[in-house]
């Protein structure tokens, strides 16, 4: 989980992949940290990704670092509704705080129950591992 966290970071903007009936979806993300031993994402629950990722919570998130490598993470996701969850968030991505607070009734957090990730480069062996 760690790695996976790390190198999501390092893309700064990744992309997850939600599904809406038979029609895939992908947008990009940049808000990802770790609690209890799991990696977390964050987003609007009014937004559609909150309720497709409720209604399915298989996704799949993709990014690129710098260094021309690229993640492939597949799993799935829960809503973690802890207020202490949310404090953490706001503390290790202070960005987040423009955006939601606490209380404002929107700020939702989720986090991969299972999942796989798969680290591939051009000239490299892939290293898959799991969260």
């Amino acid at each position: 989980m760690d790695k996976a966290l790390e190198f999501l970071k390092d893309c700064g903007t990744f992309y997850l992949a939600t599904n809406e009936g038979d029609q895939p979806r992908v947008r990009p993300f940049g808000a990802v940290f770790e609690y209890e031993h799991k990696l977390y994402i964050v987003t609007n629950n009014t937004k559609k990704c909150f309720k497709q990722m409720l209604q399915n919570p298989k996704v799949e998130i993709s990014g690129m670092n710098k260094k021309g490598q690229w993640i492939r993470l597949s799993g799935e996701v829960a809503n973690d509704d802890r207020r202490e969850v949310k404090e953490l968030a706001l503390e290790t991505i202070p960005v987040l705080k423009s955006m939601y607070n606490i209380n404002d009734g929107i700020f939702a957090v989720l986090y991969f129950t299972k999942g796989t990730a798969t680290i591939s480069s051009f000239t490299g062996e892939p290293e898959t591992f799991s969260l």
